[in-house]
């Protein structure tokens, strides 16, 4: 899927609704005294994100890239509030979401909802679509008991689906139908933000073209912000205003959807666009980027893609390079600009 995104800049704000400053994530077992008197050695410890700058501003999609494994999922549930970071702040509306009271927690866990990749096992198998929907909005008091029926009916249809279903379990939906409920479920609730893992890399080619209709429609008629997370660069040029490339923990690239498309500054960046199939290269032969991503256990030191990079010298392994403007409304983090500068 190619094309111009679909953009409308005055109803983009200035001012970003999430931001994340220096954010950090990492899973293992904390090593205590115990574990030390015993001789235990101390648990692995996976660096998923790793000291990440971003901002997304109220109106706008951001489109969040990579390969698997590198940690896109987990900075999209970082955004979600579903867990805390180790390191960093996230701010919601310019305030860290650590300093806001319980009521002004809970707007802003409801402010941003995610859209999950598999449909089927993001919703609860035992209970009907009407309470999938309606469940979040009657307990946090949007809504009232006698005009329940009436608002999970209105979700449904705004997320392309027929109310009379509403009785059904979800595996009596397919995939495009389920995730249509998932949808629904996060709009129920009347975020500001959606972010979206992966949201239609589950379901057939047709099915999701209708997903992402139904996404632009829904941005276009409800102002929302979105994190789009996706390893499909046809679908993210579609549906961004602006990309995020991500490399092992950290975003590597940031700008403008056009920008990133047509003038990527990266090296990883450069090679992920050159395996995207065109039909002005459709004789070339495609060949993936050389090597694996490396372990999270195990990063390696400086710039991770240095291993991977064609243009990598001794700089890339010892020193990590700085996210930094390098043209205007285009970030990188590459030493490469430092010679061309």
């Amino acid at each position: 899927m190619s094309g111009a995104p679909i953009v409308e800049p005055h109803r983009m704000s200035g001012a970003p609704i999430i931001e994340l400053r220096k954010v950090s994530k990492r899973f293992g077992r904390p090593h205590g005294a115990l574990s030390r008197w015993l001789g235990q050695k101390p648990a692995p410890v996976v660096q998923a994100v790793s000291g990440v700058d971003l901002s997304i501003r109220t109106g706008e999609v951001v489109g969040l890239v990579g390969e698997s494994g590198c940690g896109k999922s987990t900075l999209g549930r970082l955004v979600a509030g579903i867990m805390p970071p180790s390191a960093g702040e996230v701010l919601w509306h310019g305030r860290p979401r650590a300093g806001l009271s319980a009521g002004e927690e809970r707007a802003a866990k409801l402010g941003v909802q995610m859209i999950f990749q598999d449909p089927q096992s993001s919703l609860n198998p035992r209970m009907r679509v009407s309470e999938i929907v309606g469940e979040a909005p009657r307990v946090h008091g949007l809504i009232g008991a006698e005009g329940e029926e009436a608002y999970v009916d209105a979700q449904l249809r705004r997320a392309g689906l027929d109310p009379s279903l509403k009785r059904r379990y979800p595996h009596q939906f397919s995939g495009g139908q389920r995730q249509r409920i998932g949808i629904a479920r996060a709009l129920a609730v009347q975020p500001a933000m959606l972010v979206c893992d992966e949201s239609v890399a589950a379901l057939d080619v047709s099915i999701q073209a209708q997903i992402i209709n139904l996404f632009l429609d829904l941005r276009t008629d409800l102002n929302l912000t979105c994190l789009f997370i996706s390893h499909d660069l046809g679908v993210v040029e579609h549906v961004s205003d602006r990309v995020a490339i991500m490399y092992l923990g950290r975003i590597v690239e940031e700008a403008l959807a056009e920008t990133v498309f047509s003038r990527p500054n990266h090296p990883y960046t450069q090679a992920l666009l050159a395996e995207v199939p065109r039909l002005e290269t459709r004789k070339s032969r495609f060949g993936a980027i050389q090597g694996e991503l490396p372990s999270p256990l195990n990063p390696p030191p400086g710039c991770h893609f240095h291993p991977r990079c064609p243009h990598a010298f001794a700089r890339c392994s010892r020193e990590v390079p700085v996210l930094r403007e390098v043209a205007p409304g285009q970030r990188s983090a590459c030493h490469l600009n430092d010679i061309a500068g």
